[in-house]
């Protein structure tokens, strides 16, 4: 992800050769690691300012090597004249806070976004002062607080992994500066913007940002490649996680040049080394427009902090195993949110894996460039090779935002498939410009990372006790609802059979029951119940075929159930638990009843939630394809993009040197 930002005071720079004019004041994030077995260890480790940002000046005084977008070339004459003869400046505790905004916050830090003429920031964790931390996620789970309430539509307060070399490139080619500096970035984007690469600066035909109205972002010749995983993309409005595989097996900055960067000016971005579109989860892209966003009617509410737990599951369930699935689950008000289901795939998936990126590219009509480039697999193996932890808040000068949070690509209308990711605005009113106007005081923090066995990091658990109560929210309605009552006890998932008096003529056991256009009966025979396979397609299925929720806790005292419907009651109370809110379990002492077009249905003894009943559930699935086959995402940092070409490293001539 390409960051866009605005720095006057200080020129923005990368360099090789480490400033003596400052000691670094770094901030710092706790980390826990935890076990099973023995718990968790905390530790406070240090962030660091990117390279980027950075000013650099000659190594002999203090003149600016760089200046608003563009190289002093009586200095840097060519690449590694300008790598030797220019020296990255640390940045003291002071100029953290004065100059780029960075504040300390319990357990880790707060990143404003205009401070002064400076806009945005990025950092990394470090394990030392010399080297990156490096994250093994493969059998593990990470988990992050993150408090996104004030980052409006137009921004991104992102969390991401990517590999990055753990020295950052210190020792290859003129980089004599590394981590302790903030060197060696890369991404799945590919981008030009990195000052330096593989220990050369990056000055080769480098111009202006054409789309930069600050005057303060260039593009070079090569871009910095590397895998990527997205954690957290997110602003009030909208979120994702996504990963995004390369076709590259060793760790560090990959310096791309031409076709192999896979740029979208050049028509490339499919064919070149990294997954640019990547595999991604987004709610609301994927139809449920009520799971998060701001206020105590969305099941995950950004106005208020919460943690943000993603779990990656192998094959075999061992550390050797192959990357099968991507999970995520919230944890907000002392209660565990699941990542509701995909009403309009037809397996109804809640996590990434490579059949269900594969269901949706189709079904949104997008290349499926995550398989081409080696899908959960090959992220898994990158993952093991070691990934930097990135934490910043940025805009987007390309797109402004829109592949996040509104309605993207804008040749598309808006009720196509995939196409609508959130209800922002969008256009000009989501520019940098505007956004930059409006909201200067909007901030992310990100604080207490935890990584661990699965299972290991949380003090609850999908299936398992709150640790608190959240405040009841009350919405009123007078629409017909249903209802659980608060003692709900441990249960196998289940619809119980239909009692109700049935119409004359029902659809039989395995027949099509509903779905978009569908003329025929849509109730069941009895014993069998109406299950949404898809926006086509749903099916009469025995009832009896039920499976036990793996991530339930049954105490051994408590009585089984099966998870089921109340009948709906011709009366309705006053007020009715909102789409997605807790309508019951265990010592639960809030409403039992579901707004109009939602369920309550039981999830464990401890927790019942409102969800969406079929049509509601077809209200919220996509509508019929388009003819394009070659939609492109065209995701963060526009003007770079992906590609499908490997490159061998012996193919480029500043491949041995990385920054």
């Amino acid at each position: 992800m390409a960051l866009c930002l605005l720095l006057l005071l200080l020129p923005l720079c990368g360099a090789q050769q480490p400033g003596t004019l400052k000691s670094e004041g770094n901030p710092t994030m706790a980390v826990k690691e935890c076990t099973k077995a023995g718990g968790c260890t905390t530790k406070e480790h240090k962030l660091v300012l990117d390279a980027n940002w950075r000013w650099i000046h000659t190594t002999e005084g203090s003149k600016n090597c760089y200046t608003g977008n563009k190289w002093d070339s009586s200095i840097c004459t060519d690449p590694d004249t300008c790598a030797q003869g220019c020296a990255l400046e640390a940045v003291d505790a002071g100029q953290y806070e004065s100059i780029y905004g960075i504040t300390a916050v319990p357990g880790g830090v707060r990143l404003n976004f205009v401070t002064g003429s400076n806009v945005g920031s990025r950092l990394f964790l470090l394990e030392d002062d010399e080297t990156y931390k490096l994250f093994n996620l493969k059998n593990r789970e990470f988990a992050v607080d993150v408090d996104s309430s004030t980052v409006e539509c137009g921004m991104n307060g992102a969390m991401y992994f990517i590999e990055m070399a753990a020295n950052g490139g210190k020792g290859r080619g003129y980089n004599a500066a590394g981590a302790k500096y903030g060197t060696g970035y890369c991404d799945a984007q590919c981008p030009h913007d990195v000052k330096f690469i593989g220990g050369k600066a990056n000055s080769k035909d480098w111009k202006p940002h054409p789309k930069d109205f600050s005057n303060s972002m260039g593009l070079g010749h090569y871009g910095a490649c590397c895998a990527e995983m997205d954690i957290w993309e997110a602003n009030n409005m909208a979120t994702a996680y996504t990963p995004h595989p390369c076709r590259i097996d060793t760790p560090g900055q990959y310096m791309c040049e031409g076709t192999e960067c896979g740029d979208n000016d050049s028509g490339e971005r499919y064919d070149g080394l990294c997954d640019k579109d990547g595999c991604d989860i987004n709610p609301f892209r994927n139809g449920n427009t009520t799971f998060y966003g701001k206020g105590a009617s969305f099941a995950v509410d950004s106005a208020r902090p919460m943690t943000v737990v993603t779990q990656f599951l192998t094959a075999d369930g061992t550390d050797d195993g192959d990357l099968s699935e991507i999970r995520r689950f919230y944890v907000q008000d002392g209660r565990a949110i699941s990542s509701p289901s995909i009403m309009t795939l037809p397996k109804t998936p809640d996590s990434i894996t490579d059949e269900m990126c594969a269901d949706m590219k189709d079904l949104f009509e997008n290349e499926n460039d995550f398989a081409e480039k080696g899908g959960n697999k090959a992220m898994g193996e990158s993952l093991e090779r070691g990934h930097v932890a990135a934490f910043s808040l940025w805009d987007d000068i390309d797109v402004h935002m829109m592949w996040l949070d509104s309605c993207y690509p804008e040749d598309r209308p808006c009720s196509g498939p995939g196409v609508h990711r959130g209800m922002c605005p969008g256009g000009e009113e989501s520019s940098p410009q505007n956004v930059r106007s409006k909201h200067p005081q909007g901030y992310v923090t990100f604080a207490n990372a935890a990584v661990g066995e699965i299972g290991s990091t949380q003090p609850v658990y999908p299936g398992t006790p709150m640790t608190s109560l959240p405040p009841a929210t009350t919405v009123a309605t007078t629409s017909s609802t249903t209802s659980v009552p608060s003692t709900t006890t441990a249960m196998t998932s289940q619809t119980a059979p239909v009692t109700s008096t049935q119409p004359a003529s029902c659809a039989g056991a395995w027949q099509q029951c509903g779905g978009r256009n569908h003329a025929g009966p849509t109730c069941c025979t009895e014993g069998y119940r109406c299950v949404l396979g898809n926006e086509w397609h749903s099916q009469c299925k025995p009832v009896t075929s039920t499976t036990t929720s793996s991530a339930t806790v049954v105490p051994s005292t408590t009585t089984a159930m099966t998870s089921q419907t109340a009948p709906v009651t011709s009366t309705q109370p006053a007020s009715c638990a909102g789409a997605w809110q807790q309508c019951g379990g265990r010592n639960h002492a809030g409403l039992t009843c579901c707004t109009e077009g939602y369920r309550c249905v039981v999830g464990n003894e401890w927790y019942s939630q409102c969800k969406p009943t079929t049509e509601t559930a077809f209200a919220q699935a996509a509508p019929q394809k388009s003819n394009s086959r070659r939609h492109k995402f065209l995701g963060p940092s526009f003007l770079q993009s992906k590609a499908k070409t490997e490159k061998t490293a012996a193919s480029s001539q500043f491949e041995e040197h990385e920054l």
